[in-house]
């Protein structure tokens, strides 16, 4: 078993939230991962596609925080674990998975991960995103047109019709949660570099730690 810190990220869609996620993992090195909440959406693979559109990705029950839940435990106890694949052209889940092997430092990030109690237990920190909703709102537009392959007016109704009334139900909400809230997301340096010497200065703990107990078992010899 290793010790583990398992860290929050949320925001609304378009946030920055993913971009800060990143930004600690380059600058955490193989010491950190990161485990993407949007992995966990339900399967649906039984369902066909014209009823997967009509699905609400913006609500909390399409994600399966239950799963999300027991893969953080098995990383905390020291397991690798299968994260699903899904993609974001057909909504569904794939067959394949991706091989997460534990690491001192694992970061959540998704615009959902502090509504749910029992997934915020899990939370060593919780760290919440704040960005301006026209920002947001561009940043989703090109994400979904150029990388999801998504049309100009789905994006349009999506957003009108689910993600802004679900931001405003549920994940502006979960701000109350969060130990630390960070503008701007990856994009605020400041706010990057200082959690990120708070997490290795987490590491050097555990590296003391280790050096202590090796220590010990020395001079027991």
């Amino acid at each position: 078993m290793i010790d583990v810190l398992i860290v929050g990220i949320a925001g609304g869609t378009g946030s920055g939230k993913t971009t800060f996620a990143r930004a600690l993992k380059e600058s955490l090195g193989t010491d950190c991962v990161i485990v993407p909440q949007d992995s966990y959406y339900v399967a649906n693979t039984g369902l066909p596609f014209e009823e997967r559109l009509l699905i609400n990705y913006d609500h909390p029950d399409a994600l399966e925080d239950d799963l999300l839940i027991e893969h953080l435990r098995q990383l905390r106890a020291g397991e690798k674990v299968q994260v699903p694949v899904y993609d974001f052209a057909s909504y569904a889940r794939t067959q394949e998975t991706v091989t997460v092997e534990p690491r001192a430092i694992v970061l959540v990030e998704g615009i959902l991960v502090l509504t749910n109690p029992l997934l915020r237990r899990e939370f060593d920190l919780k760290v919440f995103v704040d960005t301006d909703p026209d920002v947001r709102v561009l940043r989703r537009l090109t994400r979904d047109v150029q990388q999801r392959g998504r049309s100009l007016d789905s994006v349009r109704n999506q957003y009108l019709e689910t993600v802004k009334p679900m931001h405003e139900a549920f994940v502006e909400p979960s701000k109350r949660y969060a130990d630390l809230i960070v503008p701007e997301g990856g994009f605020n340096q400041a706010a990057l570099e200082t959690v990120a010497a708070l997490l290795r200065q987490y590491l050097q703990g555990l590296e003391d730690e280790d050096g202590r107990r090796f220590a010990a078992s020395t001079r027991e010899v």
